[in-house]
């Protein structure tokens, strides 16, 4: 174990900055026991890759990535352990090597395992990820150590938790054989793709959808499992897509101070990128888009009920549309799909929903970004959550409303962490918590 003494913690795109008092680097589970026991005020961060301020701001801090071990396989359940602080896209590869995948695919490879259970972390046509753990030991306020199985009740609050009810340690996962998926993508006008979510879910393994705002446009991406000796006509589209984070940097430049530039930014963007097809297969992890983030950005998200999203979507539409405002959005608007679980700060808390991403281009001007404001605004009056990791500013009063089981939450948290050791001051607000707890 390793200890870095009054230092600065800075995001990874460091838009987040805070002083700590000790910073630690552990490689085994006692480590990780006795700086939980010792620490009045403590937060684990891993890749840094979090918009919400979830990660930080404690005057103890754990980086959680040096404990990074698989510790074992058991391949008649094909079940792996490893421990909390290995990277997703590590994680992806030794499974797959093993012939195994987990049918979750989130869109970013980078973070550590721990921290994508804490905040939710999903794909697309599937469940989160957190769903595919069957046991994990917890590193509880006291710095003791309570092995959790998916039998025990206390699965439902922990499986999507923000870390306040312990810290993960080792987790184990239930893995499935891998398959291969045969994608088709293309561009489809709005008013075609909307109303054929259910049947596409119905039809396909996979469905995701890139909304491109003021293009009238979806970009559809569907897979089916197939063999994986059938042969396809594959088509990569022109190699000059590879361009796009490029261009779209360049385009979105200013967008910060004429926000109207957008709209033609987005055509533009349409054009040269989204206006093609593209045909291709792969094992679910080569033939869809989990992958590095090649540069910092900046995101929300939100999920809504299938049920609700198509009027959701047409307010959406609506609003941004309007030129008197400032909410011009950056394309692509994610659009992914959760089915329903029984975990208490899922988004996807017994029943189905889509998840609608926002990003902008301009991490260092996110905090100007009107349209974070304006998807918050149209998502809360339906009943939407917030992606934890991700960009909000609903608090108690807002969550309570949205989440059955959110006083719930709230009361296993105290029996846990009584002290609020696990609280920093922006989960603090979450919680509704005073600070001289």
């Amino acid at each position: 174990m390793t200890q870095n003494k009054n230092g600065v913690w800075v995001s990874w795109n460091k838009n987040l900055t805070h002083k700590y008092t000790s910073l630690y680097k552990i490689t085994s589970e006692k480590e990780l026991q006795e700086v939980v026991k010792n620490s009045d005020k403590i937060r684990v961060f891993g890749s840094k890759q979090s918009s919400a301020d979830i990660a930080s701001d404690a005057e103890t801090l754990i980086d959680i990535t040096s404990y990074n071990k698989i510790i074992s396989f058991n391949d008649s359940e094909k079940t792996i352990t490893v421990q909390s602080g290995i990277l997703l896209g590590d994680f992806i590869e030794t499974i797959e090597n093993k012939g195994w995948c987990i049918p979750c695919l989130p869109d970013i490879n980078t973070i550590t395992i721990g921290g994508a259970l804490a905040t939710g972390t999903h794909g697309t046509s599937g469940k989160l990820l957190s769903e595919y753990v069957k046991k994990c030991s917890l590193i509880l306020a006291d710095g003791t150590v309570k092995e959790v199985t998916d039998k025990d009740e206390l699965i439902h609050a922990l499986r999507v938790s923000l870390g306040v009810l312990g810290v993960f340690s080792e987790i184990t996962f239930q893995c499935e054989l891998i398959y291969t998926l045969h994608v088709k993508e293309g561009p489809e006008n709005d008013k075609f793709w909307l109303p054929k979510i259910e049947e596409r879910l119905k039809k396909h393994d996979f469905l995701r959808i890139l909304w491109l705002p003021h293009t009238n446009k979806g970009y559809v991406i569907t897979g089916d499992k197939i063999n994986p000796n059938t042969e396809i006509k594959e088509d990569l589209g022109p190699k000059y897509l590879k361009h796009r984070r490029t261009a779209s940097k360049v385009l979105y430049k200013y967008t910060h101070i004429f926000p109207w530039i957008t709209a033609i930014a987005n055509k533009l963007l349409y054009k040269g990128f989204f206006s093609s097809t593209k045909e291709h297969k792969g094992s679910l992890y080569q033939a869809t888009v989990t992958k590095s983030r090649g540069s910092t950005l900046e995101l929300a998200e939100w999920t809504i009920g299938l049920d609700v999203f198509p009027k959701v979507f047409e307010e959406l539409k609506k609003e941004i549309n309007k030129w008197s405002n400032k909410s011009f959005i950056h394309i692509p608007m994610d659009i992914r799909f959760v089915y329903k679980d029984l975990s208490w700060l899922s988004y996807a808390y017994k029943k189905d929903t889509v998840t609608m991403g926002c990003v902008s281009r301009n991490a260092a001007t996110a905090d100007t970004y009107e349209a974070f404001k304006s998807i918050e605004k149209i998502f809360l009056k339906y009943g939407g959550k917030p992606h934890w990791a991700k960009r909000f500013t609903a608090k108690d009063a807002e969550l309570t409303k949205v989440y059955e089981q959110w006083n719930a939450f709230k009361t296993l948290r105290k029996e846990l962490d009584p002290t609020n050791k696990f609280l920093n001051p922006y989960l603090m607000e979450i919680f509704n918590e005073k600070r001289n707890n």
